[in-house]
């Protein structure tokens, strides 16, 4: 779907409402600020090994709230949950930035990457080159591109500056044609997404019809529905390298416990 189509799906929505975030933002924050801050950020750390570890590798994700559950966790401290998932065993983070819709912020980014050691993903909804730049100046170590809301060199010019500020980012995809279009702007690391962001409904088995298409020199990532330890043995085995988990955690009465019961699950 270009990023100019409107179909009145909840995922434009959002985009519409981004838009018009962003608009504001950039008349107050020029491109050339954030480029200054991008520059005087702590160090990257290596997102795609992290993702590429012999184990299993789960993307926690921090997220307050969505459009389908409403607030998931309240109060929200994100400095303790990155503490509390780094601790169980995540080898990322995955940190809602969206305010209207998720409830989320580029304060819990900042706070949280700097409480803990792993590589943090900045989720959101990006189609503007300024909000990458932004994304580096607040300390991400990567960030998502949405495939469905993207036109062909929109993600290709996104995915080049990513890589020039060396974040390679997440490129998330729902369909067989999404994962066409996103192999031939280069993506290397592909998020097949469960849920259909213009129903937000969730199939577990989106992951295992788009695996076979994913190349082997490509980090695949399954995300949104994986809730036990067989989700995690099943899609392991069918070639996903990791899995980025988040209501499931922020649901969860201790989300570390959670995490660590997964991993363990998992791993034994």
């Amino acid at each position: 779907m270009p990023a100019q189509a409107n179909t009145g799906t909840v995922l434009d929505r959002i985009f519409d409402a981004r838009r018009a975030a962003v608009e504001h933002r950039k008349k107050v924050l020029p491109e050339t600020a954030l480029k200054y801050g991008a520059k005087a950020a702590p160090p990257l750390r290596d997102f795609s090994s992290a993702l590429s570890r012999d184990a299993i590798n789960i993307i926690a994700e921090l997220k307050p709230a969505s459009p389908s559950r409403g607030v998931l966790r309240a109060p929200f401290d994100a400095v303790a949950l990155a503490r509390s998932l780094a601790a169980a065993g995540a080898a990322a983070l995955s940190i809602l930035t969206e305010e209207e819709f998720f409830h989320g912020s580029l304060r819990n980014l900042r706070e949280a990457r700097k409480s803990i050691a792993l590589p943090v993903l900045r989720k959101d909804f990006i189609f503007d080159p300024w909000q990458v730049w932004e994304a580096r100046a607040n300390d991400a170590d990567s960030f998502l591109l949405i495939v469905a809301a993207l036109g062909d060199s929109q993600l290709r010019d996104l995915i080049a500056l990513g890589r020039e500020l060396g974040m390679e980012p997440l490129i998330e995809v729902h369909t067989a044609a999404e994962l066409d279009r996103a192999l031939a702007a280069d993506a290397r690391i592909l998020g097949v997404n469960n849920r259909d962001l213009k129903t937000l409904t969730v199939r577990a088995e989106t992951s295992f019809e788009l695996i076979a298409g994913i190349p082997d020199h490509c980090i695949a990532v399954s995300e949104s529905g994986l809730r036990t330890h067989d989700d995690l043995f099943r899609l392991r085995a069918a070639g996903f390298d990791a899995f980025l988990i988040g209501e499931h955690l922020m649901l969860a009465p201790d989300p570390a416990a959670a995490l660590a019961n997964l991993l363990g699950a998992a791993q034994g």
